[in-house]
């Protein structure tokens, strides 16, 4: 069975290789839905299905991946700019926060299996300096609540309750067993 990651992210294509997993990369051209009324695992699993569903390759597992950073019940995505980077961590300075990751697997008969993890994250009181500094390392722009617990995470991260693969952006454990059930006997 052939595998298809409906992701461009570097983070997932890192955690499926390390898996072991044989996979094409074809990023999703799905346009994610930002409705903050919903349920933080139905909006994260609804945007992994969209993105799965939008990448079609006869004969192939698809899996579609959706991850955010969710804090007083809002949803922090991927910050717009700096300023809103800076304001996120502010935010998560010294809070528990969750971070949920939706995938939906579309097996080869295109039954689709859409499910989440939830992880909690410990940040560290954050002065504006470290803020900074970490800034200095990272690019914020392209990650869930302005943050990559594998890039520098020390420096912002107390703790975590849960998976660290499903912080980075993807339950491997999880996507793997979605796979041997669509046929996957490598699995």
């Amino acid at each position: 069975m052939d595998i298809v990651l409906a992701s461009g992210s570097p983070r997932r294509r890192e955690l499926l290789a390390g898996a072991g997993v044989e996979f094409e990369v074809r990023p999703s051209p799905a346009e994610e839905i930002h409705d903050a009324s919903l349920d933080p695992a139905v909006l994260c699993e609804r945007n992994a299905e969209l993105k799965a569903r939008a990448v079609v390759v006869p004969g192939a597992a698809v899996i579609g991946a959706d991850t955010l950073v969710f804090i007083d019940g809002e949803p922090l995505g991927k910050p717009k700019d700096l300023d809103e980077a800076r304001a996120m961590l502010r935010r998560l300075s010294g809070r528990e926060h969750a971070v949920c990751t939706g995938v939906c697997v579309v097996g080869p008969d295109g039954g689709a299996e859409a499910f989440h993890e939830i992880t909690t994250v410990r940040f560290r009181e954050l002065s504006e300096e470290v803020i900074e500094d970490y800034f200095s390392k990272v690019n914020p722009l392209d990650k869930a609540g302005s943050y990559g617990i594998q890039e520098h995470g020390e420096m912002l991260v107390e703790g975590i309750s849960g998976g660290f693969d499903n912080v980075m952006g993807l339950p491997v454990a999880a996507v793997l067993e979605r796979l041997k059930a669509c046929g996957g006997e490598q699995f």
